[in-house]
């Protein structure tokens, strides 16, 4: 027997997006339009003269692989989940946290670099973006942060399992998305500092 496909079966499909991972790429897809306009008024800003040169800190190579190194210990994380192994799923997160906090520490280290070099946040737009750019990177961090402390817990009261993975799916997401965000920034203002 043939079974003809009703609409509905269609629509039921095409809303089988979970509501919190809408809200999160939702999220996310405002982040990436608030840095698209803060990176395009970079570009227009630079143009008009008056922007300036530095060089920067060797550091943010080192920040930019402790922030990849900490992409891959989230997924190693999620993917020790999804094989029932909770034990590593726990220290993936652990590390990841570790490595997040080892990243903004490193941002910090070079935003003293810079003052020492007399690139200010005040005072010439050429400074003032770099710092506003790398400093809402960072606060965004913090709340990925914020968040891994919060699976972290709830791994350890069994309230994120390989079957119930949703929370862990979401950190993982975001922590990967302000990877990338990182390695944008980090290209554009090799490209345009």
């Amino acid at each position: 027997m043939i079974r003809e496909i009703t609409l509905t079966d269609v629509t039921k499909r095409t809303r089988s997006m979970n509501p919190k991972k809408f809200l999160l790429w939702m999220f996310m897809v405002s982040i990436v339009m608030v840095f698209a306009a803060l990176t395009s008024a970079y570009i227009v800003r630079q143009a008009e003269g008056n922007w300036l040169e530095y060089d920067l800190p060797s550091e943010l190579w080192i920040t930019t692989g402790i922030i990849l190194l900490s992409s891959g210990t989230m997924q190693w994380a999620l993917n020790s989940l999804r094989k029932g192994n909770y034990t590593n799923a726990k220290t993936g997160v652990m590390i990841t946290f570790m490595l997040g906090v080892l990243f903004l520490i490193g941002q910090v280290k070079v935003w003293e670099i810079l003052v020492a070099n007399d690139v200010y946040f005040v005072g010439n737009p050429g400074g003032s973006f770099l710092y506003v750019l790398t400093g809402f990177h960072g606060l965004h961090l913090i709340s990925g942060l914020i968040y891994l402390l919060i699976v972290e817990v709830q791994l350890m009261r069994h309230k994120i399992t390989a079957e119930k993975p949703l929370a862990m799916e979401l950190s993982t997401t975001y922590w990967h998305f302000l990877d990338g965000l990182w390695l944008y920034l980090f290209f554009f203002l090799l490209l345009n500092h």
